[in-house]
C-alpha cells in the first residue's frame, strides 16, 4: 500500500501515529485525537500489541520502524506564478510575499512545515524570483527556478521539480491556514476539501470507496470543493511523474493546470478526499476576498500602485475596491478600481517597456489627446514611473472596422488629430524606429531570419520614394487600431494608449490602421476616401500606401525583438511580416512606373459613400 513495504490498516495507522506524537494516552485521549469510536481505537490498541507495535501504552521500535514508509519525505511549495487576478499588486511584487495578519504568507506555511517535522522543502519561483532568494539564508529551503512561468501554467513548476515528488506535500505560496494541517507522517495521498454550502464555481468532487476522488467538476452547489494543500504518496508520485513526462510536450499541456492533468487521468491516481473544517484553509482570489480576511492589509500593505491612486485621487485606501484584471496588452497591465461610486483603470508599465516607450512625450500626447477631446478617459499619468490612471468605461467595446460609421468617424478623429496645429517634442518614424528594435534584436545575434535582408532593402529604398514627397510631419498616434478605441454604449468614442504619439508623416495612422485592422485593400482604400473626404489622388494614394509597408515592416520588427526577450507575439508577428512583405513590391512599382498604379483604379473603391 502506497508504495510501503509494512502495510498498516486506515485504524491501525491512526492509533500508531497518536502514540507516535505522545505516548502514555489514554483510550478517550485515543479517541479524541483519531476521531474513531471507544471500541475501534480498544480493538486496534488490541492489534498493534499483538504486532509489537504498541507496548506499555508506548510505541515501540518496531512500531516507528512500521510507520517509516509512511514518514513524509519533503514539501514543495508553488511560487512561480503571476497571479494576475491579485493586480495591481501583483505587478510589484510576488502574492507569496505579502504580509496577512501580520505574517508573510509563504513564510507562515514554511514554519508549519518545518513545526511538523518537514524541513526538506523546494520553492519554486518564476516571476520575480528575486523577492524569494532570502528564504534560502533564513530557512535553508531550497530554490527551484521555472523558467516557463510565463508561457505554461503551474504544470511548468510540476517538472521542474518532478524528480522530488516522494512523499510530498505540494502546496500554493499563498494559502492561509488558521491551524497548521501538516504532519510528519500521512497515511495516503489527499487532496484537502473544504464544504461550500450553496452555488460555487470552485473545483468540486465526487468520490467513491474509501473516500477516493472519482470526479471533479468546476463549479457546483452544496459540495466538497478543492481548497489548499496536496499530498503525494510514493505511490502517486511515482505514477503522475510518469503521466506528465508522457504529456509534458504535447501543445495542448502547456496551459493546463497540473490538476488538470491529475483529473486526465483519474483512473490510474489514487487520490482521497481529506476533510477540513471551514475557515482553516484560506485562499484569496482577489483584494477584496483578502480584505474580508484582513481588514488591515490594504492599510498596511507596501505599495506604490495604492499610493498613487490615493494621492492622485485624494482618497482614502479604504475606500478602494473592487479591483479586477483587465485583458493584459503587450507592452502594459492593467487593472479595475473604484473609488466612491466612480469606475478607473490602473495601468502598470510591462516590464523592459522603459526602453521602447518614452513615457514624457506619452504624457504630453495624452494631454494634447484629452484637450481635442479624443481621448476623454485620461486623467493622469506619471512620466518617470509610467503608471497611468484613467476613466473606465462601462460597457464599452472596440472599435467594429467593419461599421461603415466608425470606420468614418475614426478617420474624422485623424484628420483632426493631424490639422489641429499643434506640435509634440517627440518625433516618430516609422523606419527610425523599426531600426531601433533592430539594433535591440541584434543585441540577442545576429539576425538570421530567412528573407529579411531582402525585405529590408525594398523597404529602404520604398523610404527614399515616400521621403521625396515631402509630405508635412503632423501630430499623430501611431499606434492607430481598433483595440485602441474605446465605443461606448452611446457609440461615443475615445482614442487610448497614446504611448507611440510624436509628429510623424500625416499617412503614418492610416499605414497603422490598416495592417493592425487587416483591412483589405478595398476597405483601406475607403477609409483613405473618408480621411480626406474626397477620393485621393495618386500622388496621395501611393504614399498613404507606402505607409502601410512601413507600418508593417516597423511592428514586425518589434515583434522579432519582443520574441527574441522572451515574449509570444503570436499571430501578431505574421500579420505585421504579411502587410510589408506583400505590398512592398507593387507600391514600388506604383512610384517606378506611375502607369502601373493607374491600372489599379480607385474611382469606384475609393469613392466617398
Amino acid at each position: 500500500m502506497n508504495g510501503a513495504t509494512v502495510s498498516l490498516s486506515r485504524n491501525q495507522f491512526d492509533v500508531l501515529f497518536a502514540f507516535h506524537r505522545g505516548g502514555g494516552l489514554t483510550q478517550r485521549q485515543l479517541k479524541e485525537r483519531t476521531g474513531l469510536g471507544l471500541g475501534t481505537v480498544n480493538s486496534t490498541v488490541r492489534e498493534l500489541e499483538a504486532l509489537g507495535y504498541v507496548e506499555d501504552r508506548q510505541i515501540t521500535g518496531t512500531g516507528t520502524e512500521a510507520l517509516g514508509p509512511y514518514k513524509v519525505d519533503n514539501a514543495v511549495i508553488l511560487a512561480a506564478g503571476l497571479s494576475e487576478r491579485f493586480a495591481p499588486i501583483s505587478y510589484e511584487k510576488p502574492k507569496g510575499i505579502l504580509r496577512v495578519r501580520g505574517e508573510v504568507l509563504i513564510e507562515r506555511q514554511i514554519e508549519q512545515l518545518i513545526d511538523a517535522g518537514v524541513s526538506d522543502i523546494t520553492v519554486v519561483v518564476g516571476y520575480k524570483q528575486g523577492y524569494f532568494f532570502y528564504l534560502r539564508k533564513k530557512y535553508g529551503v531550497r530554490i527551484a527556478v521555472n523558467e516557463d512561468f510565463a508561457s505554461r501554467n503551474n504544470n511548468g513548476s510540476m517538472w521542474v521539480i518532478r524528480e522530488r515528488l516522494a512523499n510530498t506535500y505540494v502546496c500554493s505560496s499563498d494559502d492561509y491556514f488558521t491551524v497548521n494541517p501538516f504532519e510528519s507522517h500521512v497515511y495516503q495521498a489527499y487532496y484537502a476539501a473544504q464544504y461550500v454550502e450553496g452555488e460555487t464555481d470552485e473545483w468540486c468532487l465526487t468520490t467513491g470507496s474509501g473516500g477516493r476522488i472519482t470526479g471533479v467538476s468546476i463549479g457546483g452547489r452544496d459540495a466538497w470543493v478543492m481548497l489548499g494543500h496536496v499530498y503525494f504518496d510514493r505511490a502517486f508520485s511515482s505514477t503522475f511523474r510518469r503521466i506528465l513526462e508522457e504529456v509534458y510536450h504535447f501543445p495542448e499541456t502547456a496551459g493546463k493546470l497540473w490538476e488538470v492533468i491529475y483529473v486526465d487521468h483519474l483512473k490510474d491516481l489514487r487520490m482521497v478526499k481529506r476533510e477540513y473544517s471551514p475557515g482553516i484553509i484560506n485562499e484569496f482570489d482577489s483584494l477584496d476576498e483578502l480584505r474580508g480576511f484582513d481588514p488591515s492589509f490594504i492599510e498596511n500593505v507596501d505599495s506604490e500602485a495604492f499610493d498613487n491612486i490615493v494621492r492622485l485621487l485624494g482618497c482614502e485606501r479604504s475606500e478602494i475596491h473592487d479591483f479586477y484584471p483587465l485583458k493584459q496588452g503587450i507592452t502594459n497591465l492593467s487593472c479595475h478600481f473604484t473609488v466612491d461610486g466612480e469606475e478607473y483603470v490602473y495601468r502598470h508599465p510591462g516590464v523592459g517597456t522603459e526602453k521602447m516607450i518614452d513615457r514624457e512625450a506619452e504624457i504630453a500626447a495624452l494631454e494634447l489627446a484629452s484637450k481635442l477631446g479624443l481621448d476623454k478617459t485620461f486623467i493622469y499619468g506619471d512620466p518617470a514611473r509610467g503608471w497611468k490612471i484613467s476613466r473606465f468605461i462601462p460597457g464599452s467595446r472596440n472599435l467594429d472596422a467593419g461599421s461603415k460609421r466608425e470606420l468614418k468617424k475614426a478617420m474624422k478623429m485623424s484628420r483632426r488629430l493631424h490639422n489641429s496645429g499643434e506640435t509634440l517634442e517627440k518625433e516618430f518614424d516609422f523606419i527610425a524606429e523599426g531600426m531601433r528594435y533592430e539594433r535591440l534584436l541584434l543585441e540577442h545575434g545576429p539576425i538570421d531570419v530567412p528573407g529579411y535582408a531582402e525585405l529590408r532593402e525594398k523597404v529602404m529604398r520604398l523610404k527614399a520614394f515616400a521621403d521625396a514627397d515631402n509630405y508635412p510631419l503632423v501630430p499623430s498616434h501611431n499606434d492607430f487600431f481598433p483595440l485602441n478605441f474605446l465605443v461606448n454604449e452611446e457609440r461615443r468614442m475615445s482614442l487610448i494608449d497614446w504611448e507611440y504619439a510624436g509628429m510623424s508623416d500625416v499617412a503614418n495612422d492610416f499605414g497603422t490602421f490598416t495592417v493592425c485592422a487587416e483591412l483589405s485593400r478595398k476597405s483601406a482604400d475607403k477609409a483613405l476616401s473618408y480621411y480626406f473626404s474626397r477620393p485621393p489622388t495618386p500622388n496621395e494614394r501611393r504614399h498613404f500606401w507606402a505607409y502601410v509597408v512601413f507600418a508593417g515592416w516597423c511592428w514586425y520588427v518589434w515583434a522579432l525583438a519582443k520574441e527574441a526577450e522572451g515574449d509570444n507575439v503570436g499571430e501578431w508577428l505574421y500579420i505585421y511580416y504579411r502587410h510589408a512583405a506583400e505590398y512592398v513590391d507593387e507600391i514600388l512599382s506604383w512610384y517606378e512606373h506611375p502607369e502601373v498604379q493607374a491600372a489599379s483604379p480607385i474611382d469606384e473603391v475609393g469613392a466617398v459613400a
